[in-house]
C-alpha cells in the first residue's frame, strides 16, 4: 500500500476564513458532570441522546471511545458510573448535541425525579443491553424505560445497543438478536404500544460497529439528511465514484452517505484512512513551534491500496471530511473529481446557511444580555459569550 499526503493550496477558492484548530488529543473537550437535581430546564439545552441500561452494561465505555478516543482495552479501568453525566458534544458542527450517561442502578422513575423534564428534550435514547448476561432484567427495564419516556415524547427515536457481541459467535449474535427483538416487541404488543418503533444494532467497543450503529443513530437527528443523501448520489454518479461518505473527524460517525447499501468493511477502510491522515498531520502538518491545526482547509489525502481501489479524502468543513472510494482508471480524472467535489461542498455550505437563515427568521428577538446565542450548522442552538 502506498501513501501520498498532500496539502493543496485551494484556500483562496472557497471563501471561508481559518478554522479552529481541534483540541490537543482529537477529542470532544472536557466531560461535564451534573447531579440530577442540577440539570437545565429544557428550554436551556442542546437536543440530546440519553443512555441508558442496567449496570456495567458498557454505557460509558461506549461514550468514551466514541466521544473521546479512549482505547477499549483503557475502558476495563472505568469505575461504575454512580450519578448522571452529561457529555456536551460541541465539537463538532454537525454532531451537536449532549449526551447523558445515567447510573444503572439509580430508579430514573422515583417520583422525586422529574423524568418528564429529561424525556421531553430527547432526540434519541440509547438502551444498552449486554449480551454476554442474562438479559431478562434488562428487557423489562427497558420496556418500562421506552413506554414511559413515549408517553412523555412519542418522537424520540429508540435505539436498542446489543453490546459485548465480540464474545459471541456469529450464529450466538443472531440468535440473541433475534430472541431480544422478538421478546422487547411482543412486551410493547401487550401494552397495545404497536407504534412504538424499536431499533436494534449489534455493537462492540473492539471493532468498528459502535461507530456504524452511533452513524445510525446521529443521522436521524440531522434534519437536511435527505438532502445530504441526494447531493452525494450526485457527487459520484458524476465523478465515477463507487462509495462515498461524509464523516465527522472527531469521532469517525459518518452523518451521511450515498445510497448504495453500506460496505463494513469499506466504513472500516475509511475510518482507517482518517486515523492515518490525523496522525500524519500531527507529526508533518503542525508548525515549527507546533501552532497551527492538523486539519484544515488544504487537507487532502491519497491512498492508493493493492488492488486497484483508490482513497481519497477532502476537508469539507473543519470539523467535516469527504472520504470517496473509486478504481484507479477513474482516479485518472481527478480533475473532472475536484470540480464536482467544488460544486460539491457550495452546495453543502448553501444547504446550511438556508437551515442558520430559517431559525433566525422564525427566532425572537433576543434580549440585552451578556451571553447571546448563535446557531450551529445543523440549526441547533449553541450558547456563546
Amino acid at each position: 500500500m502506498s501513501l501520498q499526503y498532500e496539502e493543496e493550496p485551494l484556500a483562496e477558492h472557497y471563501g471561508y476564513g481559518p478554522p479552529d484548530s481541534f483540541p490537543k488529543d482529537f477529542g470532544y473537550g472536557e466531560e461535564e458532570e451534573e447531579e440530577a437535581e442540577d440539570l437545565p430546564a429544557p428550554a436551556d439545552s442542546k437536543p440530546r441522546i440519553l443512555l441508558m441500561g442496567l449496570r456495567r452494561s458498557g454505557k460509558s465505555s461506549i461514550q468514551k471511545v466514541v466521544f473521546h478516543k479512549m482505547s477499549p482495552n483503557e475502558t476495563l479501568f472505568l469505575e461504575s458510573t454512580n450519578k448522571i453525566y452529561k457529555d456536551d458534544i460541541s465539537s463538532s458542527s454537525f454532531v451537536n448535541f449532549q449526551i447523558w450517561d445515567f447510573p444503572g442502578q439509580v430508579d430514573f422513575f422515583d417520583p422525586t425525579f422529574d423524568y418528564e423534564m429529561i424525556f421531553r428534550g430527547t432526540g434519541a435514547l440509547i438502551f444498552v443491553i449486554d449480551a454476554q448476561d442474562d438479559y431478562v432484567e434488562a428487557l423489562g427495564r427497558l420496556h418500562l424505560t421506552v413506554t414511559r419516556a413515549y408517553r412523555v415524547n412519542p418522537d424520540i427515536n429508540f435505539e436498542v445497543f446489543i453490546h459485548k457481541v465480540d464474545g459471541l459467535s456469529d450464529d450466538h449474535k443472531i440468535e440473541t438478536q433475534r430472541d431480544i427483538h422478538q421478546r422487547a416487541n411482543d412486551d410493547l404488543v401487550d401494552a397495545s404500544l404497536e407504534k412504538l418503533h424499536l431499533s436494534f444494532y449489534l455493537t462492540s467497543i473492539y471493532d468498528h460497529s459502535i461507530f456504524e450503529a452511533f452513524s445510525k443513530v446521529v443521522q436521524k437527528l440531522i434534519p437536511q439528511l435527505p438532502t445530504l443523501e441526494n447531493l452525494l448520489n450526485i457527487f459520484i454518479s458524476n465523478s465515477g465514484i463507487e462509495k462515498a461518505f461524509l464523516f465527522d473527524v472527531v469521532s469517525k460517525i459518518y452523518i451521511a452517505t450515498d445510497s448504495s447499501p453500506v460496505d463494513m468493511q469499506s466504513y472500516e477502510l475509511c475510518c482507517d484512512m482518517i486515523d492515518v491522515v490525523i496522525d500524519v498531520s500531527c507529526i508533518y502538518g503542525l508548525k515549527e513551534d507546533g501552532s497551527g491545526s492538523a486539519y484544515d482547509k488544504e487537507s487532502m489525502a491519497i491512498i492508493k491500496l493493492n488492488n486497484t481501489t483508490v482513497l481519497y479524502l477532502k476537508e469539507v468543513t473543519k470539523f467535516l471530511a469527504l472520504v470517496c472510494i473509486l478504481r484507479e482508471e477513474s482516479f485518472e480524472r481527478k480533475g473532472l473529481i475536484d470540480y464536482n467535489f467544488h460544486c460539491f461542498r457550495k452546495a453543502i455550505h448553501e444547504v446550511f446557511e438556508v437551515g442558520v437563515a430559517a431559525q433566525r427568521s422564525s427566532a425572537p428577538p433576543p434580549a440585552a444580555a451578556p451571553c447571546s446565542k448563535t446557531v450551529a450548522l445543523n440549526g441547533t442552538p449553541r450558547n456563546t459569550v
